[in-house]
């Protein structure tokens, strides 16, 4: 079977029975993290602007009600404060006052449009900081913007050209990723989310009608996470893999398994933005699309998800971690 069938199999039930049939099941792991550190792309990015512990997000932007649209980022949490949370910690760019954390040792390394090259610059700034250790989680998940670097090359380089560089993207990312475990923390990793189920993707095929755009970038995500799936130290002890891609594609397929309404159009209507250029930054509910919500629409723009796709991300994360035998 192959691995992309593999994912989607995985992806294709209830949290619950993704992590059993998956790897595990039964809470084996009694692995605590004194602290988060969060490596990537913007998926996992919280910008604290105003240096108050409340930052923004590349999703839909919670608020502390529908008339006061002050930002509340403990709400609507990313997969990363899943994670965290289920250790007790924060990351600083979401610890607000009254009740703020001293002093939170987790970080966000991640960086907007980051890219697997980047990997080692996030990593170097930790080790600068505070050296990675066996009492940490590294959460990663990094490639969609390779993804989308190597798509914007077609078709003046070849689909088969641009495969094989995916692939190969994909094993340095592993390689990084063996590498982070020999320094000593676990590392909880996710596949890529296939580009071409988002609403990008589908923007692409219908601006090309006759190239099934949309196939290209899901054969480009599938070969990129074959290519670290197969690197990937597979003891089950260092490294928890979540198949994000798998259980996103199966939404994507059947939206009503988990309860949304709307697995194809972003929820955020970015003509209300007030950025340059505009952003899913400063989405909230305020400036949706009619009829969206965010819990019923998967996506948040045009390739990043809704609340309600991360809190679904979280959980798959969250599963994994607690029953990974780290």
């Amino acid at each position: 079977m192959s691995s992309k069938r593999v994912a989607a199999w995985c992806g294709g039930v209830l949290v619950a029975a993704v992590v059993a049939a998956c790897g595990g099941g039964e809470q084996v792991s009694s692995f605590e993290a004194d602290r988060v550190i969060a490596l990537g792309d913007e998926s996992s990015v919280i910008e604290d602007v105003q240096n108050n512990g409340n930052g923004r997000k590349y999703t839909v932007n919670a608020t502390v009600s529908e008339t006061d649209l002050t930002l509340d980022c403990l709400s609507n949490p990313l997969w990363i404060q899943v994670i965290a949370a289920n250790y007790g910690t924060v990351f600083p760019e979401c610890n607000p006052a009254p009740n703020a954390v001293a002093n939170p040792a987790s970080r966000i390394r991640a960086k907007p449009g980051a890219r697997i090259a980047d990997l080692a610059a996030q990593i170097a700034a930790q080790q600068a900081e505070s050296p990675l250790n066996a009492n940490d989680m590294v959460t990663v998940l990094v490639g969609q913007n390779d993804v989308l670097a190597l798509y914007a090359e077609y078709p003046t380089a070849t689909e088969a050209q641009l495969l094989t560089r995916a692939e190969a993207l994909g094993v340095e990312l592993g390689r990084q990723i063996n590498a982070i475990t020999d320094m000593g923390p676990r590392v909880l990793v996710s596949t890529v989310i296939d580009v071409g189920e988002t609403p990008f993707g589908r923007a692409e095929d219908a601006a090309h009608p006759t190239e099934e755009r949309a196939g290209l970038l899901s054969r480009l995500t599938e070969r990129l996470n074959e290519g670290m799936r197969a690197t990937l130290i597979n003891d089950g002890r260092r490294i928890g893999l979540v198949l994000t891609d798998g259980i996103i594609s199966r939404i994507v397929d059947d939206p009503d398994i988990e309860d949304f309404d709307n697995a194809e159009d972003p929820a955020c209507d970015l003509a209300k933005s007030k950025l340059n250029p505009p952003s899913v930054l400063d989405c909230t509910v305020a400036t949706l699309v009619p009829g969206a919500t965010v819990r019923t629409y998967l996506w948040a723009d045009n390739l990043h998800l809704s609340p309600g796709g991360q809190a679904l991300f979280g959980d798959l994360a969250r599963d994994r971690a607690q029953n990974n035998p780290f």
